[in-house]
């Protein structure tokens, strides 16, 4: 079962796989993956999701958690590839790790979202956070720096929690 669809059972629902605009329609809360953001986007457009899902946003008619590629989809557009959809005023760049080779496991500290404290995060070719406004909720950082980030009922973070086996950003994000 793919990470996020057992995180998401964890955490007390029994969540669906979106592939087809029909399959969104009845859908509250959506996960967009890690992976390749570019490679996402060119899918999500093929079938055509992309502006469903975006204007189920802007409705408030969909909650979204976007973890690294879906993050990024997520950012503030500034003429970047892939084209960003502006759900959270944040920039976000892609690869500010590094390379692969880069990737790392480290503690990250939540303020607020789902519930303060540490938890393992897993960066993994990882995107950075950078120029949040005031409008974008600082969810969790790891040092200094964002790594979650919050505005409205849509939620981004640069690692991958669906990775560990602590299900509560799933919860979490399933009370938006």
């Amino acid at each position: 079962m793919e990470p996020h669809l057992r995180a998401l059972h964890a955490a007390g629902t029994d969540p669906v796989e979106v592939r087809t605009p029909e399959q969104l329609q009845d859908v509250t809360h959506l996960v967009m993956p890690g992976g390749e953001s570019t490679t996402l986007s060119h899918l999500l457009d093929l079938h055509d999701l992309g502006t469903r899902i975006r204007e189920r946003v802007e409705n408030d008619q969909l909650a979204l958690l976007g973890t690294c590629a879906g993050a990024i989809l997520m950012g503030r557009d500034e003429g970047e590839d892939p084209p960003r959809w502006s759900l959270i005023d944040v920039s976000v760049r892609r690869n500010g790790y590094g390379r692969q080779i880069h990737s790392f496991i480290d503690s990250v500290e939540w303020n607020s979202g789902p519930g303060a404290g540490q938890t393992e995060g897993i960066f993994i070719r990882a995107p950075r956070f950078e120029k949040p406004t005031e409008d974008v909720e600082i969810l969790a950082v790891r040092g200094q720096e964002a790594v979650a980030v919050k505005q409205n009922r849509c939620v981004a973070c640069t690692f991958h929690p669906e990775l560990t086996p602590d299900a509560r950003v799933h919860r979490w994000f399933l009370g938006l």
